[in-house]
């Protein structure tokens, strides 16, 4: 029976079990070392035992950084009609990947 968790981190919220490994947006700490991530809710694979927050938990999710890096070339294009004007962008998001240690 895994137990799974709702994590939420960068604004954004992630469902994982232990030994996921998940890449959100880029956390200030360094590799190698562990971090908490606010718990939403927890539950069984069968359902059976629920916990949610209001609106978190007092438990934490625990997780390793794993490492730092970019994410894909985004494309950001601006364009105005009947001006010609045309302006093309684009950058690369920072990323961490975090594997979670226990829940």
């Amino acid at each position: 029976m895994a137990k799974f968790a709702v994590v939420k981190t960068g604004g954004k919220q992630y469902l994982v079990k232990q030994n996921d490994e998940i890449v959100v947006d880029k956390v200030l700490t360094e590799e190698k070392k562990d971090l908490e991530l606010e718990t939403l809710a927890t539950f069984d694979s069968e359902g059976s035992d629920l916990t949610l927050g209001t609106p978190l938990l007092e438990s934490k999710v625990k997780a390793t950084v794993v490492g730092h890096m970019k994410g894909d070339k985004i494309r950001v294009a601006k364009f105005k009609a009947k001006v010609r004007f045309r302006r093309v962008t684009g950058f690369r998001p920072q990323l961490s990947k975090l594997k979670i240690v226990s829940i």
